[in-house]
């Protein structure tokens, strides 16, 4: 399998399939396929994976495409961003609800939930995460670009509300209220920031959707009376 990400700020993930080989990707995510590639719709595990996937913001069914012959599969963001391509090897990774867009290889996906459920309620990052794991590769949705950091054992990054987009399963998730009352009232953070502490790798992006869809919101035309 052979894959490249074109469309700069419009991204799209094409991916190559010799024949024989698999991807899987939710429901309604092909964007376009060339002749020879056949379609399986299925519950990826039965009722306990379609009720994790409804949970953690994906369909509820999977879809499984198998090249019949050399061919090219697309997967296109639904937002305007970036896609990011994450290769596991018997590890995991932890990403944020409704990131999947497609994975290859021997890939399980799971509820994972946060071990700080304070964190998950407050933290914007929610309660309920997917959890990634096995071998092969994920690829996922930003909202925007994606940063990257490799954190150390006991290195610290406080990010605010919505900014993780995925971070390995080595990554400890808290919540720390936002200091002094000035801050908290005229500060527009928040009450809550979000603490990543490693070891581990962590993604970020620069543009949640529920922040753009807040500022575009003040432009709107507002209906009088």
């Amino acid at each position: 399998m052979e894959y490249r990400i074109e469309g700069g700020n419009l991204p799209v993930a094409i991916i190559k399939l010799a024949p024989g080989e698999s991807v899987n990707c939710e429901s309604g995510s092909m964007a376009w396929m060339t002749d020879g590639i056949k379609m399986e719709t299925s519950t990826g595990g039965g009722l306990g994976k379609m009720f994790g996937r409804m949970v953690t913001g994906e369909s509820l069914m999977l879809n499984t495409y198998t090249a019949q012959q050399p061919g090219e599969i697309a997967f296109a963001s639904s937002f305007p961003g970036s896609i990011r391509v994450i290769e596991l090897n018997g590890n995991s990774i932890l990403a944020q609800k409704g990131s999947y867009l497609a994975s290859f290889g021997n890939i399980e996906q799971t509820v994972g939930i946060q071990k700080n459920i304070g964190g998950g309620f407050f933290g914007g990052e929610g309660f309920l995460m997917q959890r990634f794991s096995g071998n092969g590769l994920v690829f996922l949705e930003v909202d925007g670009s994606a940063v990257d950091y490799e954190l150390q054992p006991g290195q610290r990054m406080i990010v605010d509300t919505g900014y993780t987009v995925m971070m390995d399963s080595t990554v400890n998730l808290e919540i720390e209220m936002v200091k002094g009352v000035k801050n908290v009232l005229f500060g527009g953070e928040g009450l809550f920031n979000t603490t990543l502490t490693g070891p581990g790798r962590i993604t970020l992006q620069t543009m949640p959707i529920p922040g753009t869809a807040m500022m575009l919101y003040k432009y709107m035309p507002k209906k009088n009376g």
